[in-house]
């Protein structure tokens, strides 16, 4: 790991011209406010840049359990903070976009600390299978093994496209692991093991138990904030009471029927009317509420998440 070069700041200024050309109006806010906290840390550092890297010596040995917190915010140089803010400028307003602000802001809060941890474990597991205690001692700061676990998610998204990598496409299905070689070869400083971490913490959520994970602990504390809130309360997406429906006293979501009643009862199985219920709520919640006023901008999932938590309720009122 390098030490911090002050210089001219020639990155910062790069990174700023970056800003204004895609303007900043451009910028979701999470995807703006973590990459401000970015170069807040780097200009003003919480912690000099030894005491916030991250390795099994110091976290796991010493217990110094906060440079978990801290790695991921600290950057090398202007240069290492250019390219990893440049990266998450791209990635972080069409994944915020697509999943929404709040559920973004926790996904990089968790991405952030299980990088941390795989890569401690990783480190832990070389230095046992090696005897080589190096593995151990190897400190790693920048926010680029979660930029790697952010990649992993959004090629997640578009399967079947490709990225140039030298000139050369790549299936985004390979890519990530293109790049992490290519990498290494061409950067010898970089942490192979700390963008490795990252990708299997990508791979956690796209396919592993992460993400629903993350939905049960993201339920269980809408649940315990619905269940605080006065009668004829309704969240982001309409409800009142539990997140899922599944326990507890709730009030029913909005008549459906009555909302939209002549556009899809008519002579409609409940299957068909289902669907068009699911249809016309997630066309609602697009872009405006009914007044015309833009939706509450509460915590909640994507598209597809929001549309089967509605599936699960509407077949829950008629089965009964």
């Amino acid at each position: 790991m390098r030490n911090r070069q002050r210089g001219s700041h020639l990155g910062l200024m790069l990174l700023a011209s970056q800003l204004f050309l895609m303007g900043l109006d451009n910028i979701p806010p999470v995807t703006l406010a973590v990459l401000g906290l970015n170069v807040y840390l780097y200009l003003f550092p919480a912690a000099p840049l030894m005491q916030a890297c991250v390795s099994v010596q110091q976290a796991y040995w010493f217990k110094d359990w906060r440079r978990l917190l801290l790695s991921p915010l600290h950057h090398a140089d202007d240069w290492h903070l250019y390219f990893n803010m440049v990266s998450f400028l791209w990635k972080g307003t069409k994944l915020e976009r697509r999943l929404g602000g709040p559920w973004f802001l926790y996904l990089l809060a968790v991405f952030s600390l299980l990088t941390g941890v795989v890569y401690l474990l990783l480190e832990a597991g070389l230095t046992e299978l090696t005897q080589d205690q190096s593995y151990s001692m190897a400190c790693a700061v920048g926010f680029s093994g979660v930029l790697f676990a952010l990649k992993v998610l959004s090629n997640h998204y578009h399967p079947g496209g490709v990225t140039y990598v030298m000139g050369f496409p790549v299936s985004n299905r390979y890519v990530s692991w293109v790049e992490l070689v290519l990498i290494h070869v061409t950067s010898p400083g970089t942490s192979l093991i700390g963008h490795l971490a990252g990708i299997l913490v990508g791979l956690l959520y796209t396919a592993g138990p992460l993400k629903a994970v993350m939905k049960k602990c993201a339920g269980f504390v809408i649940l315990n904030g619905y269940n605080s809130q006065p009668s004829g309360y309704y969240n982001s997406s309409g409800y009142s009471g539990t997140s899922g429906g599944y326990s507890g006293n709730h009030q029913y979501p909005p008549d459906y029927t009555t909302n939209y009643g002549s556009s899809y009862t008519g002579g409609l199985t409940e299957r068909e009317q289902l669907e068009a219920a699911i249809r016309n709520s997630l066309h609602d919640r697009g872009g405006t509420s009914q007044g015309g006023a833009p939706p509450p901008y509460g915590f909640h999932l994507s598209e597809e998440a929001r549309a089967e938590d509605i599936r699960l309720r509407r077949l829950r009122r008629f089965d009964s």
